[in-house]
Parts: structure tokens; C-alpha cells; sequence
């Protein structure tokens, strides 16, 4: 799906890390693997820290910290609030929606719209781009909250070396308002559910609810062990899909926008692992430092809120300054991948809190 937006902007981005870190050395005992090959993988994959939530700790508490944070400082006014868009793959019940509990526990509105969306890499692309067609339902002093929030730590086996090192909790608050000076924004996103499994937490969903059964672990052939209700990775097909599908949708957004590669200031791309992004950068032709790939180095993979993540961490201070030219894109679960142009900044707000 093509899309286009004009007079619109992002005008405020807010991250929450949950203070909790675990490191790689610290977990490496969890894995059944030879400590040198792990070390290996550790400097390749970009293995380091993470920051997982604690105990009891929900998608919607680390969201809902983010949004008290902004409304107590003044940098947002409840009336302002015209839509709330959540975007999670971790909500916090099967129903009600996350949104309207956000929305009760904030104590908006009734007229506030309230709307979840299930999905992860690509979500927070997903998640601009109903936030930006939100506005035009909305009278023209209202704002659109786009919240990105997972919690997806418990969801994958702290046995499984392939995937728990990498995996990170967070939550992020963007704001979306019309803008007074001309802009376009110009994206795509695509969809293959052909390939489904790539990505997929097998049981506890209607298919294959979750039993005793569906919680015993069981050891794959390198030695990983999870069990149906952990999310599991083809790691091989990702890596494929994400290099053979990513770079000419790319080609083709900067083609609409009438730019080119080097035209773009930044490169802020979901941060599935740092040899990805690295690989990403190599097959689009552009420096690595306009493509940060220290995300999960630093934080872990929060699915579609490692962009926001990037922006807040890597430019933060800068983006309440200037104006930039940039290039978002998110690609994984589904599958699915997107990718979007438009200038940021400046912001009201760029900035990571801990939780």
C-alpha cells in the first residue's frame, strides 16, 4: 500500500527503558553453547545488554509512565488528545483493548478515539501512518498519541540463545499534529503472510491455546531450548526476506519523494540485531553513521519501538534543534515491511526516561 500525506508532522517523541538491565556475560550460563563461539556471536550480533521489565510490569504501565510524564510537564494537555493509537504485540488482556484501559487509567475524554493494532516491526510505520490519517477526522487543535509498547521479554525463553540476548522491553509516545509549514510524507508498507511462520509464537492464541504441554522446553539442533508458548525465529529466512525485500522498497519511497539515497540525513531503521542493520546499509549504499545500528547493543530489541528508541538515543538533542531529512523503515512478523520519508524536527521533546 502507497501512501501521501501533506501538512503533518511528528511533534514530540518520548521513550521508556525499564530500568532493569541484564547483560550478556551475566546470562551466558542460561545457554547451552560453547562460551567462544557465544563471544563470537556477541560482537557480530551486537549481544550486550537488555532492558527487560520487571515482574508485573505491563505494556500499557511502561506507556502510561511516558504519557503522565508529558502531561505533569506540561509538554501535552489532555484536551489536546483527540485519538490514542497502541500499537503492541503484548497487550495487557486478550480484551478490552490496551488503548481504552490507557484511556481509563489517564482519565480522558470519552470522545478520545481508542484504537489497538497488533503489530511489531514495522509498527511503528503502521502506527504513523493511522495517527496520520486520524488527523484529518479530528478537529484542527486536536493531536494524535501514537504509543508503541511491548513487553515481549516473557515471551521468549531465557534458554534460547538466538533470540533472548537480543530481545528488550520498551515503550514510546509520539506525538502527531498538523503542521503550519508545507510538508509531504511519502511511504509504503507491504505484507506477506505467506511466510507467517517466519516469526511466530506458536501456542496461546485460538490455533493452539496454552496447556502444560505447550510450556515445556525442548532443545533444537544448536542446542536452544523454548517451548510452543516462546517465540521462534527462522533466523535464515528473516535475514533473507529482510535484505532481498527492504532495499528496492527503499529505492522505490526515495523515487516517489524525488530524493536520493544521499539526499537523506538519517537512516532510523528497526534494529532487529546490529549484523542486520550493518548488512542493510552495505546493500542500500550508505555509511553506516547515517544508519545507527546500536540499538540492541544498548537497549534490546523492543520490536517497532526500536525507532523511536534510535531517534531519541542517537539524535535526541539535536532533534529539538534542526530539521532533518529522514528515512524510517520496519520489517519483520507478518510479514511485513514499510518504510517512509519525511522531515523531523524540530521537536518539542526527543528524549528517553527510565521507567
Amino acid at each position: 500500500m502507497r501512501f501521501e500525506y501533506h501538512d503533518k508532522r511528528i511533534a514530540g517523541v518520548l521513550t521508556v527503558i525499564p530500568k532493569n538491565c541484564k547483560t550478556f556475560d551475566e546470562e551466558m550460563e542460561n545457554y547451552q553453547a560453547d562460551k567462544k563461539r557465544s563471544r563470537r556471536l556477541k560482537m557480530v550480533m551486537g549481544y550486550d545488554r537488555h532492558h527487560i521489565a520487571e515482574e508485573g510490569v505491563t505494556a500499557s504501565d511502561l506507556a502510561c509512565f511516558g504519557l503522565e510524564r508529558l502531561l505533569s510537564s506540561g509538554r501535552l494537555a489532555k484536551e489536546e488528545i483527540g485519538a490514542l493509537v497502541f500499537m503492541t504485540q503484548s497487550p495487557d488482556y486478550l480484551l478490552p483493548p490496551t488503548s481504552n484501559v490507557l484511556q481509563g487509567r489517564l482519565g480522558l475524554g470519552t470522545d478520545v478515539f481508542c484504537l489497538d493494532i497488533n503489530q511489531g516491526c514495522a509498527g511503528y510505520i503502521i502506527g504513523l501512518m493511522q495517527a496520520f490519517s486520524l488527523l484529518d477526522q479530528l478537529d484542527s487543535d486536536k493531536k494524535v498519541v501514537l504509543v508503541n509498547a511491548d513487553v515481549l521479554s516473557r515471551k521468549v525463553s531465557k534458554a534460547d540463545r538466538n533470540s533472548y540476548p537480543l530481545v528488550g522491553d520498551a515503550a514510546s509516545v509520539t506525538l502527531v499534529e498538523r503542521s503550519q509549514e508545507p510538508a509531504t510524507i511519502v511511504g509504503e508498507v507491504r505484507m506477506d503472510g505467506t511466510r507467517y511462520d517466519a516469526l511466530i509464537i506458536p501456542a496461546g492464541g485460538a490455533r493452539m491455546p496454552s496447556t502444560p504441554e505447550t510450556a515445556v522446553l525442548h532443545a533444537d539442533a544448536e542446542g536452544n531450548r523454548r517451548a510452543l508458548d516462546h517465540l521462534v525465529m527462522k533466523g535464515g529466512d528473516v535475514f533473507n526476506f529482510v535484505q532481498t525485500e527492504v532495499p528496492p522498497l527503499v529505492a522505490e519511497v526515495l523515487a516517489r519523494a524525488q530524493l536520493t539515497k544521499d539526499d537523506i540525513d538519517w537512516y532510523l531503521f528497526h534494529q532487529p540485531n546490529k549484523f542486520m542493520v550493518d548488512k542493510l546499509a552495505e546493500a542500500i549504499d550508505v555509511p553506516y553513521e547515517k544508519m545507527p545500528s546500536n540499538i540492541v547493543t544498548q537497549f534490546g530489541n523492543a520490536s517497532g519501538v526500536t525507532i523511536p528508541t534510535n531517534i531519541c538515543s542517537n539524535i535526541g538533542a539535536r532533534m529539538t534543534e534542526e530539521t532533518f531529512q529522514c528515512c524510517l523503515a520496519g520489517f519483520g512478523v507478518g510479514l511485513t515491511w514499510g518504510a517512509m520519508v519525511l522531515d523531523v524536527g524540530p521537536l518539542a521533546f526527543c528524549e528517553l526516561a527510565e521507567f
